[in-house]
């Protein structure tokens, strides 16, 4: 999770393939469901959408990374990821609604305070360490 423009996608991309995860991008699942509404409650659905997405897969024994903003305590809450990243990269994203909203995680198991090209390597080793 992370502001826009924080670098989800970015990881994500990366730490997928790493550890044979699907991966859902908020971005696209919105535009799949043509639900471009980010009021609390279009922010609430979408939770419940990716929440459903990730739930899928678990049931046939597959890791999941969704990228996704997931801004509020209530998002997360209704998510209820296992494990969460943050990617805390920037101050503000480029939508003023959600630098507005948006709540600090917390609790997170992974704090990425920079972008580079070993995050989601070491990332992935804990992962897998821990199944």
């Amino acid at each position: 999770m992370g502001l826009p423009g924080s670098g989800k996608t970015h990881l994500a991309s990366r730490l997928a393939p790493l550890i044979n995860a699907a991966w859902y991008n908020a971005d696209k699942i919105r535009e799949m469901a043509n639900d471009w509404d980010f009021t609390n409650e279009g922010r609430d659905r979408q939770a419940k959408r990716m929440k459903n997405l990730a739930d899928f897969e678990k049931t046939h024994k597959r890791f999941v990374v969704c990228d996704f903003i997931c801004p509020t305590q209530k998002t997360r809450k209704i998510f209820d990821a296992d494990i969460v990243i943050w990617m805390n990269t920037i101050k503000e994203g480029r939508f003023e609604d959600t630098n507005t909203l948006f709540e600090s995680p917390n609790k997170v198991d992974f704090l990425i305070t920079e972008w580079n090209d070993e995050n989601h390597e070491y990332i992935a080793q804990a992962i897998l360490k821990n199944v």
